[in-house]
């Protein structure tokens, strides 16, 4: 069998609860069928934010291996120079590599994709960015949408142009590729084409309008981007055919939540509606920024036509999976320094890896998931703990640190072993705190 071409589509704080095969009011029926047709990855695992969610699918590394700065989202740069990436395994394995959309690993022109494996990049250097300007927040790195490095200034709404140099690009290749495409939607300002917001438009809750309001922006916007997946897939259709490409679908984390507007939309150059957040990770417990479920656990699948067969897939998998799963696609030897593990012989009826998936937030709070088990736990002048049962209690209601002395303390060693891996490939020299112009208030 030949080896397949691979379309990566990440979506940016699209929650658990934002998909129509979870209940959604939102329609995404590209997305849907993709689950329906190909292994619904039911706990797929990511970082709580945006930057390290990237360092990890991109390297098969936890992102606290690479600094403190690179476990929040920064503007500096996260990777050493010349460091391999998954881009760079596909290539040095004769492959064409594209990236298209948000990179988010350091935002100045000088450490674009060119530099770490992508023979193409096109989109926001820096973090999410208003659809329509394509500015990211007021300061250096507000003017970041650029083509190889290069800042561009476009017309158009950043989810099209996304998906229009894709399709171009992956139309135009004559040998195998990796094209990567983390959209900038469904990340703040939400903006939407018209077209799609009326397509929403009074069928939402009105005794509240400032929330309708905000309902059917996010609607709008997340099935705008919707129809851009499907758009990519017609490309893929055109050209290399689906039985020939592999095809991965998540989220990068949860949801953010919230009553009240969000101040840090303001930070974005121009007017932005003062509207809440709309986004959903329901049932699941905690939003994008925290170590719940709500935060780590996103929607997912993998879609290989006639080559995966339909199914759920209730293991867990984690975005550092990816790097060692296709190392073992392409025939490449394993890295000892991976903290991912391949899930290619899951994905094709197997049983996955026996291990633990361990998180990190900027050196202070962290998790581990040990089978069913699940505990975070934050330093401090009051160190805390939380433990979670997840086969018995999956949404996180009940935590029961106190009845299992015993299981936290080898938990909390485990953690503490883990973190003594971090910082092992910091960029010399490299920042010692995350930029305060990333996307969250720190």
């Amino acid at each position: 069998m030949n080896r397949p071409n691979v379309l990566f589509i990440l979506a940016d704080d699209l929650g658990w609860g934002d998909v129509g095969y979870h209940g959604s009011y939102i329609s995404t029926p590209n997305i849907d069928r993709m689950v329906r047709q190909g292994l619904e990855l039911d706990r797929h695992y990511v970082c709580p934010v945006c930057t390290p969610t990237r360092v990890s699918l991109l390297t098969g590394r936890y992102p606290g291996r690479f600094g403190r700065h690179a476990t929040w989202p920064t503007n500096d740069p996260v990777l050493p120079d010349g460091y391999r990436t998954l881009a760079g395994m596909f290539r040095e394995s004769g492959y064409a590599t594209g990236l298209f959309g948000k990179w988010h690993l350091g935002s100045a022109p000088e450490f674009n994709p060119h530099k770490f494996g992508f023979d193409y990049c096109y989109g926001s250097l820096a973090g999410g960015v208003d659809p329509y300007t394509h500015r990211y927040k007021e300061g250096p790195f507000s003017r970041t949408w650029h083509r190889n490095g290069e800042l561009v200034d476009e017309q158009g709404h950043a989810t099209d142009l996304i998906t229009d140099e894709a399709a171009r690009w992956i139309k135009s290749r004559t040998q195998s590729w990796f094209c990567y495409v983390p959209f900038t939607a469904v990340h703040q300002p939400v903006q939407a084409p018209e077209s799609w917001i009326d397509r929403y438009a009074n069928r939402l809750d009105q005794d509240d309008p400032a929330r309708a309001r905000a309902q059917e922006l996010y609607g709008a916007y997340t099935s705008h981007m919707d129809h851009c997946i499907g758009r990519l897939l017609d490309a893929v259709k055109c050209t290399a055919g689906l039985h020939d490409t592999l095809i991965v679908f998540a989220s990068d984390n949860g949801a953010p939540l919230g009553n009240c507007p969000s101040k840090d939309v303001q930070l974005y150059p121009g007017y932005h509606e003062p509207l809440p957040p709309a986004g959903s990770n329901g049932p699941l417990h905690g939003a994008k920024a925290t170590l719940y479920e709500g935060g780590i656990r996103t929607p997912a699948a993998i879609y290989w036509q006639g080559r995966i067969s339909p199914k759920k897939c209730i293991e867990p998998v984690c975005i550092a999976d990816w790097m060692p799963t296709f190392a073992e696609m392409l025939g490449t030897p394993a890295d000892s320094r991976w903290d991912g593990r391949s899930v290619w012989q899951m994905l094709h009826g197997g049983t996955g890896p026996e291990r633990e998936i361990h998180w990190n937030i900027l050196h202070r709070e962290f998790a581990v998931i040990r089978d069913d088990w699940k505990l975070i736990y934050r330093t401090g002048k009051e160190p805390c703990c939380e433990l979670f049962n997840l086969a018995d209690d999956p949404f996180e209601q009940n935590e029961c640190s106190q009845k299992h002395p015993e299981l936290v303390a080898e938990l909390r060693k485990s953690i503490e072993e883990n973190h003594k891996l971090d910082d092992s490939e910091k960029r010399i020299p490299s920042p010692g705190k995350p930029s305060q112009s990333a996307d969250e208030d720190p």
